[in-house]
């Protein structure tokens, strides 16, 4: 690529990934292959985490570079303000076309304005139906989606809505991610060519099938994975990973073979070498151990996520070691599009960390929890400290609180699978201490007000 050209960006998006299912963090199986090779080739963030474990929420934090309570989508089922300026808003300020294919979730429910700024609106609901233009957050050059993808869609029948609101209908018999990767491919396939692009890849594997209350992988992935590795958290508990984490595995090789089918057409149309791609998750799966559903904790196996670029800016091998979130990869994409990064944007350039140049990076994770409960969390490299509201004192709107409460302290150090919660033990006093301050510098850098933490006996 020559100085000054703006590469095409292509941002491969899973749902409800764990990290530990990659080859490259780790998985012991065959399950990635494609993606451990873009690793190897790129760069490899070995310590990613969402900012947000619950769907909307996260999407919401993706589009704009803002946290959830910012915009008040935070919790599912409320919809993007249209008043906010979207990734593909600034980057088709500055040439670019920008596609949209796959799960969007940001275009049913009330708007978030209704949560922030008092404004009174109608709720809208296209779950089971298309999308008009003005909802799709700027998306106004390619669309293929549903808002909710499981509620137009299983593992092996379904549809989605394009540009004009048509249906369009998987190939009967056809694997969702295969159909939506030849959908993609389609795209690559048709364009003139005439501007870079920027295309959100936005798969709902390897997300259970809601109705179906069960993981839809591949024909034959129960057999084929049978003879996984238990994760260490998962070990000796309940839930129910036994039955589930089989099939789990085969949805994330069916996006392995999609991410390798994007790749090789790249390479067949030589944009390969032009072309950055971003490949990382919502959040991960504790397959019910921690609470009565998959997420919304504070747990490594809800909130770390994989995250893997490669392509210009972003190549040599190198694993970064630092601690990254979804909340940099806004302006992570902007930036590599040439575009400044808009200062209403919370996170970093995770570009700066792949050349060497960043500066004063945070060295905690910070993230927003809602649905189960309103929490606030930090993770360093060392610990995990997770507040929760008393739930007579959320506030109305932006699922925040005057008041928390302690609620989890992990050494990680010495209990990586986070067994033993040190949260009352007076003998980390000085630590909760130190991570109480920690977790409320990030708050208050997230445009909420400082609250009163109190320990847990209280």
């Amino acid at each position: 690529m020559s100085a000054g050209q703006q590469p095409n960006i292509i941002f491969f998006f899973s749902d409800q990934q764990r990290w530990d299912t990659c080859g490259c963090y780790g998985q012991p199986l065959d399950v990635t292959p494609n993606l451990d090779r873009m690793a190897a080739e790129g760069v490899r963030f070995e310590s990613a985490f969402t900012c947000q474990p619950v769907c909307g929420p996260a999407r919401a934090c993706l589009q704009t570079g803002k946290y959830a309570t910012e915009m008040g989508c935070f919790k599912n089922n409320i919809a993007l303000p249209q008043d906010e300026k979207t990734v593909p808003s600034w980057l088709s300020e500055f040439g670019y076309e920008v596609g949209y294919i796959g799960k969007w979730h940001l275009a049913s429910g009330h708007f978030g304005t209704y949560y922030t700024r008092g404004v009174e609106d109608t709720e809208v609901n296209h779950r089971e139906t298309a999308v008009p233009l003005h909802l799709r957050g700027g998306y106004k050059d390619y669309w293929l989606a549903s808002d909710v993808l499981e509620f137009t869609s299983h593992g092996h029948d379904g549809h989605m809505f394009d540009a004009e609101m048509n249906r369009r209908d998987f190939p009967e018999g056809s694997y969702r991610v295969d159909a939506q990767t030849d959908w993609v491919l389609d795209y690559l396939r048709s364009r003139d060519g005439e501007k870079p692009f920027f295309l959100f890849l936005s798969y709902i594997e390897p997300h259970h099938q809601n109705d179906h209350n069960h993981y839809e992988g591949p024909k034959g992935s129960k057999e084929r994975f049978k003879d996984f590795v238990t994760p260490g958290d998962l070990t000796d508990t309940e839930g129910d990973w036994r039955a589930e984490y089989p099939d789990y595995l085969g949805c994330i090789n069916s996006l392995d073979t999609a991410l390798g089918r994007i790749r090789a057409e790249l390479e067949a149309q030589g944009m390969a070498d032009d072309t950055l791609i971003i490949y990382t998750s919502d959040h991960g799966s504790h397959f019910r151990t921690r609470n009565s559903e998959y997420k919304r904790s504070c747990h490594d196996g809800c909130i770390r996520i994989p995250m893997i670029a490669c392509g210009p800016g972003f190549r040599g091998g190198k694993v970064v070691e630092e601690l990254v979130s979804l909340i940099d990869v806004p302006p992570t994409i902007v930036a590599a599009g040439g575009v400044p990064v808009p200062s209403c944007m919370r996170g970093g350039d995770l570009g700066t960390l792949a050349d060497g140049t960043a500066q004063e990076w945070p060295e905690e994770a910070f993230l927003q929890i809602s649905e189960s409960h309103c929490g606030r969390t930090v993770r360093t490299q060392r610990w995990k400290y997770s507040v929760r509201a008393p739930k007579d004192a959320v506030r109305f709107g932006c699922c925040n609180s005057p008041v928390y409460t302690e609620d989890f302290l992990y050494d990680l150090q010495t209990d990586p699978h986070e067994r033993r919660n040190l949260v009352s033990d007076p003998a980390f006093a000085d630590v909760r201490a130190d991570m109480a301050t920690r977790l409320k510098r990030r708050m208050v850098e997230a445009g909420e007000d400082e609250p009163e933490i109190q320990p847990v006996s209280c």
